[in-house]
């Protein structure tokens, strides 16, 4: 029995699967060059100083040959590079058959920070140095939903045995007794002190009799000479008669 269909399309469906199967294995050697990889998160990764957000990325090796540990990380449709960083060399001793990402540790209250990107049965990898700046976004989110708790939580009513036990706790009241208040104590009437005497006045001296000396005794001595100088001229004259 011949068969219908021609050897040319017989020919043609071999060329076409032919040329299929180099365009999958060109695919898979570009796969295996660039070690492309998507990762999803649902929640904030910071890789070194990048943060990024939920959603779908792409990690993928720069096309080097000298450096085969620059890694590019692209947005899902990889139209636009989210970043570009230089990783260091690391070695596991069981490759997986899945790709496999490593986070470090980080304290509470902090985002998660990848530390390791593994390509499917690769026993090396990237690593990515620990950030110096972690993003803060737990410790905000856990205290406005306890503002917001303390706001909408009314408080517990209290027990009504703990009533009946402050009440039965609490101390009698005194009664005020009809007694009148003893009477105060007479005081002792203060002793009169004597009126203060008067100061003496002061005592004025007596005013001087003899005026002060105001006049010089040089006159009078030379009047007294000139006395004496006439007397001895009357002796004088009377011896000489």
């Amino acid at each position: 029995m011949k068969s219908h269909f021609p050897i040319k399309s017989w020919t043609t469906l071999a060329a076409l699967s032919g040329i299929a199967l180099a365009m999958v294995a060109v695919r898979a050697q570009a796969d295996q060059w660039d070690k492309r990889t998507i990762l999803t998160i649902d929640q904030p990764v910071q890789v070194m100083n990048t943060v990024l957000e939920p959603g779908k990325y792409v990690f993928k090796l720069a096309d080097s040959d000298s450096d085969r540990h620059i890694v590019q990380i692209f947005n899902s449709d990889q139209t636009k590079i989210v970043d570009t960083i230089l990783a260091i060399p690391n070695w596991r001793l069981q490759p997986t058959g899945d790709s496999r990402f490593m986070f470090w540790e980080t304290p509470p209250g902090t985002v998660r920070a990848l530390r390791a990107w593994f390509y499917p049965g690769d026993n090396f990898g990237q690593e990515f140095r620990y950030p110096k700046h972690l993003r803060q976004v737990a410790v905000a989110k856990t205290t406005t939903e306890t503002v917001q708790q303390a706001e909408t939580t009314p408080p517990a009513p209290e027990p009504v045995e703990t009533l009946k036990e402050r009440s039965v706790e609490e101390p009698p009241v005194e009664i005020a007794q009809n007694n009148p208040p003893p009477a105060p104590e007479a005081q002792p009437a203060p002793e009169a002190q004597p009126a203060p005497q008067p100061e003496p006045a002061p005592i004025q001296e007596p005013a001087p009799q003899q005026l002060p000396k105001t006049a010089s005794p040089y006159p009078l001595i030379g009047v007294g000479g000139l006395f004496a100088f006439g007397l001895y001229s009357l002796l004088m004259l009377k011896r000489l008669a």
